[in-house]
């Protein structure tokens, strides 16, 4: 990922984004992007409701301050115009910490999951986290191939709600 910087406050800007740690400013965006089917359908536990997208920005706010790296809201920054989110979780099921990215469908085939989720990649490199991971779908070839072109590669593999779901490694 060349050409990002990393801000004081752990926001990151490249080429075209500006990634900033979701903030209490960002739930009206977050609120819209994860009741949206079209982006989180294929999240762990699916679509949210508001009720439960401000307890995750909470519980994503107190992961910053606890480990210093977190999920960001992602903006193009010539428009500021929200794209999604993107960032690190450690995953409920106990895998590890993993990256993961949630960009509205009009993003799509714009590089811009691409370039914010090697930024993060970067990002979590630097802050010494020595393995992550990030799943998908076997189903969702968007997705498999930002993961591989940003250098992850299949590391396994298991099943959930009948769905073979693929693990990359970093």
């Amino acid at each position: 990922m060349s050409g990002a910087a990393v801000s004081p406050g752990f926001g990151i800007t490249t080429a075209r984004l500006s990634l900033r740690p979701v903030a209490h400013e960002h739930l009206p965006d977050l609120i819209r992007l994860k009741a949206d089917p079209r982006v989180f359908s294929f999240m762990l536990h699916g679509v949210r409701t508001p009720e439960r997208t401000r307890e995750e920005l909470e519980d994503d706010i107190e992961f910053w301050l606890v480990r210093g790296y977190g999920t960001w809201s992602v903006f193009e920054r010539a428009t500021g115009e929200f794209l999604g989110i993107c960032g690190f979780m450690e995953r409920p099921d106990g895998r590890g910490v993993a990256l993961r990215f949630a960009l509205w469908p009009e993003c799509r085939g714009k590089g811009y999951a691409r370039e914010a989720a090697a930024a993060a990649l970067a990002f979590g490199r630097r802050a010494g986290l020595t393995r992550i991971i990030a799943v998908a779908r076997e189903t969702n070839a968007p997705s498999r191939a930002v993961l591989t072109d940003i250098g992850m590669r299949e590391a396994g593999e298991f099943f959930h709600q009948g769905h073979r779901m693929v693990v990359y490694e970093a």
